[in-house]
């Protein structure tokens, strides 16, 4: 088996599991994170769809920031091992790689729905005769807070200037085709596409190229919410093409509760000077920031949206883990995940059962690691049941239990297990 290939033939059995994750290449990254434990050893994780694990070395990069705060003092910003100052361009290069960008297109600043208002800002521009913004209905609900409130902002009504994608009755997920006839429809009136390319709810991930060269076509701005696609799917931004993006970093990031977030603009707007922003001292010319001159001087690409100094202990925790993926590659985890995935859908399928269903596309090119499985009756009960047992998924109401085999540290075992006691339980 070489390092991309995870794809032999599945059987419903603890000893296969066993067996592909002798054979597993990335099985070692496991070790490097803490995992809970219950009084019968480690839990069975699948909840990194919401928060991360920790990386075992994020206290000893949180520490190295602790002792030259304490050493140093003020001084630290220049002095200490890594200058405070510069610090998050540590982390830029591999930003990029991990969303296919190039380092002049990405930032880790603020958090995720701050990231969003000022996207919008800048890139939410409605007129008279465009003004809508297209969003899924199922988008997380903190993404329709902040569209619903720049359309107020800018004195639309968002009963009139909000279009929600929805499903087909009867069907779950989004069709390619229904969003591009969206597209084509309304494009004259539509100012900004603004969709999460992992839905939270359903796991579904969109086709962001195909949703890009769409709605570049209709003179649409296109931007993401990379939430639960950062870390989970092989992205491609700079070469897809969207406006802007914005993620979270601590769901497959691993980098802690309300670590500092991430944002992508295409570099196709890095000296856009002419776009309306809110401004923020971290965001003027580095070169001339401490002269504290009254008239703000954006930095090129989205580092000029950035707002304040950030908080070094959060960007430590958050190397911690990007040190990871840098050594891992999104490439083989992706096809880990794929596979992982994969495996779970296989064992669920074996023990099928009108008591459940799952809401997930099969394709793999339409998913990341998340399943999400429709329990309509008890499901919160079950879902309580099992994490009482030791494994930690989500609930999401009003009926879905949703579960993520992350590669860098679940394994088939892990898999295997949640499959038997999820069949148990529902029986």
């Amino acid at each position: 088996m070489t390092n991309l290939e995870f794809q032999p033939q599945f059987q419903a059995s603890e000893d296969f599991a066993i067996a592909m994750d002798e054979r597993d290449p990335l099985k070692n990254y496991r070790d490097r994170f803490l995992i809970p434990k219950t009084s019968a050893g480690d839990c069975i994780y699948l909840c990194g769809h919401s928060l991360g694990l920790q990386p075992k070395a994020a206290a000893a990069y949180i520490e190295q920031e602790l002792k030259d705060w304490a050493a140093l003092g003020v001084e630290g910003h220049f002095h200490a091992k890594n200058p405070w100052m510069p610090y998050h361009r540590l982390l830029t290069d591999q930003t990029a790689e991990l969303v296919g960008a190039k380092p002049l297109e990405v930032v880790v600043m603020n958090s995720l729905t701050v990231n969003l208002h000022l996207m919008m800002v800048s890139f939410y521009r409605p007129t008279k005769e465009r003004y809508k913004i297209v969003v899924e209905r199922g988008a997380f609900p903190s993404d329709q807070y902040a569209v619903k409130s720049q359309i107020h902002f800018h004195g639309f009504d968002p009963a009139a200037s909000l279009i929600e994608l929805t499903p087909r009755p009867g069907e779950f997920c989004l069709r390619d085709e229904d969003i591009d006839a969206v597209i084509e429809r309304e494009g004259d009136t539509i100012a900004l596409i603004m969709l999460g390319g992992v839905n939270y709810a359903t796991g579904q991930a969109l086709d962001m190229a195909r949703i890009t060269r769409v709605g570049h076509a209709r003179g649409c701005v296109v931007g993401f919410d990379l939430a639960h696609a950062a870390g989970n799917l092989l992205l491609k931004l700079h070469e897809w093409g969207p406006d802007f993006a914005v993620w979270c970093s601590y769901k497959y990031l691993n980098g802690g509760p309300g670590c500092i977030a991430g944002c992508f603009v295409h570099e196709r707007h890095a000296r856009a000077w002419d776009l309306p922003r809110f401004a923020g001292w971290w965001g003027h010319d580095e070169q001339s920031r401490f002269e504290m001159g009254p008239d703000f001087q954006p930095m090129i690409g989205p580092d000029g949206w950035q707002l304040s100094n950030p908080s070094i202990v959060s960007l430590a925790a958050l190397r911690a883990s990007m040190n990871i993926f840098h050594e891992a590659g999104m490439e083989r985890l992706r096809a880990k995940s794929v596979s992982l995935t994969g495996y779970l859908e296989f064992l669920l399928n074996q023990n099928a059962s009108p008591k459940f269903s799952i809401a997930t596309p099969r394709e793999k090119d339409r998913r990341g690691s998340q399943l999400s499985i429709r329990v309509p009756e008890r499901g919160r009960a079950l879902c309580d049941q099992l994490n009482r047992e030791g494994i930690m998924g989500d609930w999401r109401e009003p009926d879905t239990f949703r579960v993520a085999p992350v590669p860098l540290y679940n394994s088939y075992q892990d898999v295997f297990r949640f499959a038997r006691r999820f069949a148990a339980a529902i029986e």
